[in-house]
C-alpha cells in the first residue's frame, strides 16, 4: 500500500470514528438535554446538532483540501438534481412505504411522529432535509464512499463498506432488524447514485429527506 492508499485509509478510520463519537454524543445529548428544553430551543438544536455528526468528517475532508467531485457533488444543474432527488424520493415512499399503511400494516414503517398543523410538515421537510439527509449523504454516500472509491477499482466495495456502515449508525436508535433494513436503503441509495444518470449527492440528499418526509406525513395521516 503506498503512501497516498495509506493517507486515504486514515482518513477513513478517522472519520469514521469521529462521526460515531459525534453520535453518542449528540444522541445523549437528546436524550438528557434537548427534551428539557422549549419548544423553540429543541426546533433550533435538533437541526444544529444533528449537523454536528458530519462534522469530523467535513474537517477532515476541508484539511485534506478535497475536492467536492470526490464525494459526489457536481456543479451546475443544481435545481434538476434537487427535482431528481425529490421525485426518486417520493418514488421510493410510493413504492416502499405507502404499501405497507393501505395493507394495514403501517405499524412497520411508523417513525411515531404524529403531526397535525402545516407548521410541524414544513419544520419536519427542514429537519429531514437540512439535516438528516445532508449529514448522512455526506458522510456515508460522500466522504465514506468516496474515500472508499479512492482504494477500490470496483464499486461493490464501496457500496458495501458505506452501506454497512449506514446500518449500523442506527445502532444507537433502532433493533437489529431496522440496522439491516436501513443498510439495504444505503445500497439502494449507492444503486440510484449510480445507474440513473444526472443523479449526484445533492440529489441523494433530498431523496432521503423527502423519502423521511413522508414516513411522517402517511404516519400522521393514516394511522
Amino acid at each position: 500500500m503506498g503512501r497516498e492508499e495509506k493517507r486515504v485509509l486514515a482518513d477513513i478510520v478517522l472519520g469514521t470514528v469521529l462521526f460515531f463519537a459525534a453520535l453518542a454524543g449528540v444522541t445523549y445529548f437528546n436524550w438528557y438535554v434537548l427534551a428539557g428544553l422549549p419548544l423553540l430551543w429543541r426546533m433550533v438544536l435538533m437541526i444544529v446538532t444533528y449537523l454536528g455528526i458530519a462534522a469530523g468528517p467535513a474537517l477532515i475532508a476541508l484539511i485534506r483540501r478535497d475536492k467536492a467531485e470526490t464525494f459526489g457533488f457536481v456543479r451546475g444543474g443544481e435545481l434538476r438534481q434537487i427535482l431528481l432527488g425529490a421525485a426518486i424520493g417520493i418514488g421510493m415512499s410510493l413504492v416502499l412505504t405507502l404499501p405497507a399503511h393501505l395493507a394495514g400494516l403501517g405499524s412497520w414503517v411508523d417513525n411515531g411522529k404524529r403531526y397535525t398543523l402545516w407548521w410541524q410538515f414544513l419544520y419536519e421537510l427542514v429537519y429531514c432535509v437540512g439535516a438528516v439527509g445532508l449529514a448522512e449523504e455526506f458522510v456515508f454516500r460522500g466522504f465514506l464512499y468516496g474515500k472508499l472509491r479512492a482504494l477500490s477499482r470496483s464499486e461493490a466495495l464501496p457500496v458495501a463498506v458505506s452501506s454497512v456502515f449506514f446500518g449500523l449508525f442506527h445502532f444507537l436508535t433502532g433493533a437489529w432488524i431496522q440496522m439491516i433494513v436501513t443498510a439495504l436503503l444505503g445500497v439502494l441509495f449507492c444503486e440510484l447514485r449510480l445507474r440513473i444518470r444526472g443523479c449526484t449527492t445533492l440529489s441523494l440528499i433530498f431523496a432521503h429527506g423527502v423519502y423521511d418526509l413522508l414516513i411522517t406525513v402517511w404516519a400522521s395521516l393514516l394511522l
